[in-house]
């Protein structure tokens, strides 16, 4: 039992909606406190309203609560439970975090006896108050760069001329670096200022002398009641300050930091965690290192909760800080608990890596129009990646793998930029590419240290570059046939895909990886063990690299595979790879359920998945976990390691059905729906075609795939026309067009982005109400889920859209039509698991907009509104384990519950806001009300057409 036998009930609050700058990584360390709670027979209540994440699982809390994050709802949840012991506020961000303040200040938490667990509100005042932390810093003796507060237009133009520029402004109580800015020239200051001023919620920044060039590290510590402190991991940032680390490319270990400073940094952090206040948990801290001998630290800022960066830190070591975090809140001390993958370490043991982790952010910039691309102190990033490799240049390559844009790596794909003037911009100001960027440049000749004079980043990285960059040109000189062994060797160590390497060597994809069958330059797989192997690892959470062969004295020649597999039936689930707009937690829900639907029904289950943020990729969620890009040639590898009975693709969004085709060439089992069936949804001529067959209605439309054929189709159909092209998700280049010169422009658009794509055009029903439907399909027997009514007309994305769950408004002519359709549909494509059906209802006429034989984004909404495991009863369908007639179905539901699309438009001040077909929601929260009289469907209805652009 926990040492602090008080507590019985803990009240968890989560972290939201998915905004830029607080993603799923909330979720991810949610759900390990839940589970860590609940070892310890502790009764946990959760708040979040976030439907879409593991998080807010039924099975996650003993209670949970879907309700808006605020303190009326705390109260509600406080009276309805009396028995509540003690609040946990660190594992939902900073919104937990505020909302923790907030109830403190209006007594909320005296009034009910609560007491505060894992952090000290002093300790939040201390580090969220610039001043304060300031004059702390000062008084324990640890630099920082000069700044002070201003509360006032007036003050913050003193200081700015007692400092000169360059500055940084910051504001107070903010998250994801929102109000900061760098300052470069007096004549930006003013708007900057203002803008700080206004975002923060106490009206109020603090002005740093900025620290243009410093490298820039982050630590990850947890600390006991006893006073243990434990560093997890300390990552360094390739990028120097200047940018924001959640938009940083970030490298763990530290790579250019000497041993002493880095002794110095380490005893730095722990003087101030031990400082800011008396609290058991995790903390965050950044440190800027002068790029010089004297390696000066000065200290940015800490964060006396869990972050973004140790759910990174947790999967790069594979220690679970939020998990021991949350024991440590408890009463617990680190000497009393076990390291979680070795089962025989104390968690007082530090972890140590014997191999390298690059995290990527991933960026959606193509859905903001006009937004400004440049990266600075406000976080822009919608998701990540992470890669592991035995070398930084390894794991660098693994994760521009994982980042799905398209590129196959650095360099050796013919899509690098040949522009010098273009490569020197996007140098100079910080862009989404740099990191393929630096790589054209040292291919165009630029000197390292110019690419270091302009980008100050670090020598060490550039010339890791260099070295990339110098094999590619001497493998270039080989042919498939003359390539040596040694030389292919190499290329695969540092990285190199067999995509890659065919662009060098000038043949298939196919040739390269025959070639490297028959010389044996084989993946192997590498525990991530916490402890670089001194001790043995029990938990099965794999990387792949290749080493060469050891030769025993007995003349015994192999390579080392700690990967072994077993004689059990297996089951490989695809993850859906880094978030993105259009692409979110949603599918991670899905995959984790996916999982454990598979394990009950007696299967090995095996997770591919790149993403750092989620609760797919905790080393305890599937049986066996390979961290590894969602990307063709590393997953052949592991099904050919690990030969499964059959690979599930409808659950990892686009990223994982992608993969289908080359699934089904290669004649893998793809489990449920045909790679055929799920081709035929996504090919959008053909699937007309069926619709015609079954009579079933849908828009006039024609396919084009040139700018010509699209006008001529124009002549046929009415404007406005709804262009969509095929294979993409989250409505990505769709748009209303409503003359000729608009089509034109955008088909032009759209085909120099996605060559080759098939177009198609729809007339668009102007003023049609927009529906969807989830469905299960065994092949035979369909059973609808979920039916739900766009309270935004149809023409704004589904992902965009309020969407009321059951209708409000459909009569029972048009609701017996969605029905019907959607069991045609179904059946007509053989669906064995999940489909998704949009409609558009016009004069009482339901057509068809369009139908995705996979999970959709909706899924987790109706699951969590109705309490049924739908994505559990999916995955036994596609198993074949069970039919849709073996679940005794029982969904309840008082009044309705509406999916609340969230955006991020205040990261992009000048974007154009209107919605459209193209998707730009980063997130969704859920609402229930009882009747249509509640002011809040009021107030939605009302604004309904508000935001729709043609």
């Amino acid at each position: 039992m926990p040492k602090n036998q008080k507590l019985k009930s803990i009240l968890i609050i989560g972290s939201g909606p998915i905004v830029i700058g607080q993603a799923c990584e909330f979720d991810y360390s949610g759900t390990q406190a839940l589970r860590s709670l609940h070892e310890d027979g502790i009764e946990t209540i959760l708040i979040n309203s976030n439907p879409a994440t593991i998080m807010t699982d039924p099975s996650m809390a003993d209670h949970v609560y879907l309700k808006p994050l605020n303190t009326k709802s705390i109260i509600e949840i406080l009276k309805e439970h009396p028995q509540i012991d003690a609040v946990l506020p660190t594992m939902g961000g900073q919104t937990a975090l505020n909302l923790c303040i907030e109830a403190d200040e209006k007594g909320i938490w005296k009034d009910f006896d609560v007491e505060i667990i894992g952090v000290d509100i002093d300790a939040i005042n201390i580090t969220e108050d610039r001043e304060k932390f300031k004059n702390l810093m000062h008084d324990i003796g640890i630099p920082m760069a000069p700044q002070s507060r201003a509360g006032s237009y007036l003050k913050g133009k003193e200081i700015a001329q007692e400092y000169g520029f360059p500055l940084v402004i910051r504001a107070s109580y903010t998250l994801g670096g929102a109000g900061a800015s760098f300052v470069f020239k007096e004549e930006d200051f003013d708007e900057l200022l203002t803008r700080g001023l206004e975002i923060s919620p106490i009206h109020e920044v603090m002005i740093d002398k900025a620290l243009i060039g410093w490298k820039e590290y982050e630590l990850e510590l947890l600390r006991d009641d006893n006073d243990n402190v434990v560093i997890i991991c300390t990552i360094e940032n390739m990028d120097p300050m200047g940018i924001h680390t959640g938009d940083s490319i970030t490298v763990a270990p530290a790579m250019t930091l000497s041993d002493k400073a880095f002794q110095r940094m380490r005893d730095m952090a722990i003087h101030m965690m031990r400082s800011i206040g008396d609290f058991a948990g995790g903390c965050n801290v950044q440190f800027a290192v002068s790029p010089d001998e004297k390696e000066d630290i000065i200290a940015i800022e800490i964060n006396p909760r869990v972050s973004r960066s140790s759910a990174l830190a947790s999967k790069a070591t594979g220690y679970p800080i939020a998990k021991i975090a949350a024991k440590l809140a408890i009463g617990y001390t680190l000497d009393e608990l076990d390291n979680q993958i070795t089962k025989s370490t104390s968690a007082l043991f530090e972890p140590t890596l014997d191999y390298v982790i690059v995290k990527i952010p991933r960026w959606n910039f193509d859905k903001f129009e006009g937004s400004d691309r440049t990266l600075g102190l406000q976080m822009k990033s919608v998701g990540e990646v992470m890669g592991i490799g035995r070398s930084f240049q390894e794991a660098l390559h693994k994760a521009t793998q994982s980042l799905e844009i398209k590129r196959n790596g650095l360099g050796a794909d013919g899509k690098g930029y040949k522009d010098y003037d273009q490569i020197i911009e996007k140098l100079t100001y910080a862009s989404w590419d740099r990191v393929f960027v630096i790589y054209d440049a040292i291919q165009m000749g630029i000197p390292l240290s110019r690419i270091h004079e302009i980008t100050k980043i670090d020598m060490w990285f550039l010339k890791q570059y260099e070295e990339l960059y110098f094999l590619e040109k001497e493998i270039s000189t080989y042919t498939i046939q003359s390539l040596t062994k040694d030389l292919l060797l190499e290329a695969k160590q540092k990285g190199f895909a067999d995509r890659q390497i065919a662009h060098m060597v000038g043949c298939y994809e196919s040739e390269v990886y025959t070639k490297r069958d028959e010389l044996g330059v084989n993946r192997v797989y590498k525990l991530v063990d916490t402890c670089a192997a001194e001790f043995k690892a029990m938990t099965p959470y794999f990387y792949s690299t290749f080493e060469a062969e050891i030769e025993t004295p007995d003349g015994t020649v192999y390579v080392e595979n700690e990967s072994k597999v077993t004689d059990k039936k297996k089951i490989v689930v695809l993850g859906s790879g880094p978030n993105r707009i259009g692409q979110g937690i949603e599918f991670d829900y899905c995959c984790v359920h996916g999982v454990l639907a598979s394990a009950e029904c007696g299967y090995e289950t095996i997770m591919i998945n790149c993403n750092p943020e989620t609760v797919s990729t905790d080393f305890d969620t599937a049986d066996k976990l390979y961290f590894e890009p969602v990307f063709w040639e590393h997953i052949y590898d592991i099904i050919r390691h690990e030969k499964p009975e059959g690979v599930i693709v409808q659950l990892g969004g686009q990223t994982a059905l992608k993969l289908a085709e080359k699934l089904d060439r290669y004649g893998i089992k793809i489990m449920g729906t045909s790679y055929q069936a799920l081709d035929l949804a996504e090919d959008r001529g053909s699937f007309s075609s069926l619709l015609k067959e079954n009579n079933i209605p849908y828009p006039e439309f024609d396919i084009a795939e040139t700018a010509d054929e699209a006008l001529k189709v124009a002549d046929k159909l009415d404007f406005p026309i709804l262009v969509r092209p095929s294979y993409v998700l989250g409505g990505q280049g769709m748009k209303i067009v409503i003359n000729k010169q608009e089509l034109e422009e955008h088909v032009v658009d759209l085909l120099s982005k996605m060559p080759n794509n098939k177009l198609l055009l729809d007339h668009y029903l102007d003023g049609a109400i927009e529906a969807e439907a989830d469905a299960i399909c065994d092949g035979e027997n369909v059973y609808i889920i979920g039916i739900m009514e766009h309270i935004e007309p149809c023409g704004i994305h589904s992902g965009d859209s309020n969407a009321t769950l059951p209708p409000f408004n459909l009569g029972e002519f048009v609701m017996q039509q969605i029905k019907d359709h959607t069991q045609k549909i179904a059946l007509a494509l053989n669906t064995v698991g999940l489909i998704n059906i949009q409609f558009a209802i016009k004069n009482d006429i339901v057509y068809i907009i369009e139908a995705n034989p996979r999970a959709s984004r909706t899924v987790p909404f109706i699951a969590k509104a109705y309490g049924e495991p739908y994505v559990n009863y999916a995955t036994k369908v596609m198993l074949g384990e069970k039919k849709v007639t073996d679940f005794d179905f029982n969904p309840h539901l008082n009044g309705y519950a509406i999916k609340q699309p969230v955006f991020s438009f205040n990261k992009f001040p000048n974007v154009n806001k209107k919605l459209g077909p193209e998707m730009k929601s980063t997130g969704e929260s859920i609402l229930f009300i009882d009747d249509l009289k509640d002011d809040q469907f009021y107030d939605l209805y009302s604004r309904r057409k508000m935001y729709l652009s043609k």
